[in-house]
């Protein structure tokens, strides 16, 4: 039986029989909102044409379907609807079907979610349909490239506001409480970016003139609880910013007919591009002091979203298997348009920080594949949304632009765009445009770039001759660039690539050198560079203009480690903090080295995306990478070291703010915790520093890991703060307190029933895991192994993947994990390839630790 799952070939079938383009395909989606807590009423009408005979099949989700009737002949549901699936038999020519059913709310972000605020009770409802969940509420063949005209019609509460993918009609007012939103049909879109947003939000409204002449609604919202701290004007800002900086350089106008963005509660991803209507994560709406990278991040978001109402909404991909290029140009668009339209001119910088250091991690696991990716079902591109998909994807697409020339590459996608508008497209459609701009052959780009997975490691060679004759230094010889590929992705690239030479002058680490050079092959030798002057420090692809790794030479690694924060640029700065880091990751060099070279140089660091990503890297070495046997000193070493640079921070800056929250979530000494529990009490301060709502939490997990806390002082806390925030910061840290009682009373709650909410489940395991009760984890490694098939079968993709890498007890980083982990694929051969793949990636993690913590050893 098919279950939920639905494969390629499949959808190919389905489209060889309704084809959309021929009579059109349209939707009239009649929901009722009011029937309760459990339940909504669900009424299809569908329109399609199909070829004469023809037998197939639509999906839907739903607990119960009360009638089906397909051109006028009621069909029995017992006889058609099984699994996901209503069996169409017979088609005719031009065909109308009518599904009448109840659909289930979910609390796991997919479908039709529904939240229930508990500062006032109130009830908000938000759809979430990427990948294949818009069947959760309503009969659709669930495929992008089956696109139609949606026509929805909502009953819900009177007073709530109810937004679609087109503007928000006035509601018909019934005079029992309940009124009716009857939506104009949209244009031609694929199902998953199709949107219901329903409840009390508040809203503010705005608008702008698009270089079509068109006047472009736009609106704000967000809960009633939380409007207050929505920043909607910097918002419109930002839109507006991302509206003139998309229509010039693709040079189309915006597609739809209003852009609404939403703020809605206990969301799994950071946004959705669903036309017309994008939701976003709370995260977003700061009720507490957050850093600049989450500032950043956000701008970056917004434009994100808003890059894919071009590519991904107007032109949309045939099948899965071109998702990443749907997620790679929107974080290629939104970096350079957040780079070039808005404030945050460093975003490059935040890009190599964070994409790329995403983008070469996922690149090393057993798991990574392609940019293009094989895709044979629903599963498989579940687990898709990753580092390739985003990152690597985004990378790419930055060196094609810098290769054809970013004025050809614009030309390119507006051509695309045009030509392709309201239709399916393949990745080969896209380069036929960009060859026609460019004039450029990119068959063997492709090729080498997105039909092969790994990453290369680019590397130093210097040979060196005499004294120089100024006395300076040293002269090289001989430099080369030598490149290397995993033995099991042996491709060798082509790359553009900067050599940058940076040695001290006085107080500052200075670039005296750069040159822009092809490199290709196993061995580059690079002529330019013979006869001058070593440097203290080289940095291979300066300017971050290539995929790769990059390799630091023994003397700029000692370079980096006593001067790193005497670099001006952030951009090297972040290069070479990159550069240590995959060094320590592939075990060439000591973890201790890099704790080293960051506890150094992180109080300098400007950037906070840098800081941010940095101090994630340390506190993992600490915890995972160095030698066993100095973990614990290591780890209270690290902490001492935070507290020295949080106290000498500047007063109120982001630093300041991110080495706090570093020192809590390492503080490993019963002296440290005390300290933490004092700047929570207010007993020691920092200048600037406010000990907000969401900071105070921060704390009161460390200090629950530490076990300076009860759990029932965790229910006063959340009593203080009972709201959805809270709820989540409190189930971490009940997780987190260091007994076995509590490790086990939070196993409970996750696995053995599932009744807790997406967001609630995902901080609960990351408590479950704090490094600071490792010990406790060993009495979970074979529960954890026991519950996977289980969780699998049972729970949605969305919370079974939480389970799946949030309880995984990787903080053992030990033999015996690893060994478990090995036993349970070998005796699973046949386990979904999905599960196995997340599996997978855990093992691998242990099995880098192990790797790494053997060379911190010597």
């Amino acid at each position: 039986m098919p279950g939920e799952n639905l494969t390629r070939i499949e959808a190919q079938e389905r489209r060889a029989v309704v084809d959309p383009s021929t009579e059109g395909l349209e939707y009239d989606v009649v929901l009722d909102l009011t029937r309760g807590a459990e339940v909504f009423g669900s009424h299809t009408t569908v329109r399609f044409a199909a070829v004469p005979g023809s037998d197939t099949f639509i999906d839907l989700i739903a607990r119960e379907v009360r009638s089906i009737t397909l051109n006028g002949a009621a069909l029995d549901p017992a006889d058609v609807f099984a699994d996901s699936r209503i069996a169409l038999r017979g088609l005719a020519e031009r065909n109308e079907l009518v599904v009448d059913a109840d659909c289930l709310y979910t609390n796991t972000g997919e479908g039709l979610h529904r939240f229930v605020d508990p500062v006032d009770d109130e009830v908000y409802l938000y759809s979430q349909f990427e990948v294949p969940d818009s069947r959760r509420v309503f009969a659709v063949f669930e495929q992008p490239d089956l696109k139609a005209g949606f026509r929805f019609t909502v009953t819900a509460p009177e007073p709530w506001k109810v937004v679609s993918n087109s503007p928000t009609p006035e509601p018909k007012k019934h005079g029992d409480g309940s009124a009716t939103w009857a939506f104009e049909r949209t244009p031609r879109i694929s199902s998953y970016i199709t949107a219901l947003i329903a409840g009390p939000y508040e809203a503010t409204f705005s608008e702008l003139t698009s270089a079509s002449g068109r006047v472009i609604p736009l609106g704000v919202y967000g809960r009633k609880s939380l409007w207050q701290h929505l920043d909607a004007d910097y918002i419109f800002e930002k839109t507006r910013q991302g509206f003139a900086y998309f229509e010039e350089k693709f040079g189309v106008a915006y597609p739809f007919a209003k852009y609404d963005q939403l703020f809605v509660p206990e969301f799994n991803a950071g946004a959705m591009e669903n036309a017309g209507a994008v939701t976003f994560t709370e995260t977003y709406v700061f009720r507490s002091k957050v850093t600049d990278a989450v500032k950043e991040r956000r701008v970056v978001t917004i434009l994100h979203e808003l890059a894919h109402m071009w590519f991904g909404d107007l032109v949309t991909m045939k099948w899965w298997n071109d998702l990443w290029l749907n997620e790679s140009f929107a974080e290629w668009a939104s970096t350079i348009a957040t780079a070039e339209a808005t404030e945050w001119t460093e975003a490059w910088t935040t890009f190599n920080a964070m994409e790329k250091t995403w983008a070469y991690r996922q690149d090393q696991l057993p798991s990574t594949h392609p940019v293009v990716a094989t895709i044979n079902d629903l599963e498989d591109v579940q687990v898709n949304f990753d580092g390739i998909t985003y990152a690597k994807g985004g990378s790419v697409l930055k060196q094609l632009a810098a290769w054809v020339g970013i004025d050809a590459f614009f030309a390119g996608v507006g051509a695309y765009f045009r030509k392709h508008q309201w239709g399916n497209t393949e990745l080969s459609d896209l380069l036929a445009e960009l060859e026609a701009t460019s004039g450029r052959d990119l068959s063997t780009w492709s090729r080498k770039w997105l039909e092969t997975a790994g990453v290369n490691t680019l590397s130093p060679v210097i040979d060196e001759a005499g004294d120089a004759s100024t006395g300076s230094g040293t002269v090289i010889s001989r430099f080369a660039i030598v490149q290397t590929a995993p033995a099991d992705y042996p491709t060798i690239r082509p790359h553009r690539l900067g050599v940058g030479f940076y040695s001290l002058r006085g107080d500052a680490l200075v670039r005296v050198q750069r040159i822009e050079i092809d490199v290709d092959g196993d061995r580059t030798d690079v002529a330019e560079l013979k006869g001058m002057v070593r440097p203290d420090l080289v940095l291979l692809n300066d300017d971050d203009l290539a995929y790769a790794k990059i390799r630091l030479d023994d003397r700029s690694l000692k370079t980096a480690i006593a001067h790193l924060a005497k670099i001006s640029n952030p951009l090297a700065r972040s290069l070479v903090w990159g550069a240590a880091w995959d060094q320590t990751r592939d075990a060439e060099s000591a973890a201790s080295d890099y704790i080293d070279l960051v506890l150094r140089n992180i109080g300098s660091e400007t950037e906070s995306t840098t800081v941010r990503t940095t101090l994630g890297q340390l506190l993992l070495a600490a915890s995972s990478y160095v030698a066993p046997e100095r973990r614990e000193a290591t780890r209270a070493a690290v902490a001492e070291r935070l507290w020295e640079l949080a106290t000498a921070a500047g007063a109120g800056s982001d630093s300041q703010l991110q080495l706090v929250t570093s020192f809590a979530a390492s503080a490993s000494t019963p002296a440290q915790w005390d300290r933490v529990r004092r700047v929570r009490e207010g007993e020691l301060t920092f200048d600037g520093l406010e000990i907000d709502t969401d900071l105070s939490w921060q704390l009161l997990v460390s200090l629950a890991a530490g076990g300076l806390v009860s759990a029932d002082e965790i229910d006063a806390a959340l009593a203080e703060d009972n709201t959805a925030k809270g709820g989540e910061f409190a189930a971490q840290a009940k997780a987190a307190l260091p007994t076995l009682e509590a490790k086990r009373a939070a196993w409970a709650s996750l696995v053995d029933n599932d009744e807790l909410p997406n967001t609630v489940v995902r901080s609960a395991a990351l408590g479950f895991v704090n490094p600071a009760s490792r010990d406790l984890l060993a009495e979970f490694v074979q529960p954890y192994f026991d519950m996977l098939l289980p969780v699998w079968e049972s729970r949605t993709y969305q919370i079974a993947q939480y389970l799946i890498t949030g309880l995984y007890p990787a903080a053992l980083a030990n033999v015996a994990l690893r060994d478990a982990t090995r036993s349970w694929l070998t005796a699973h051969k046949d386990a979904p390839a999905a599960l196995r793949r997340l599996v997978g990636e855990n093992l691998a993690g242990v099995e880098r630790a192990l790797s790494v913590q053997e060379r911190d050893a010597q």
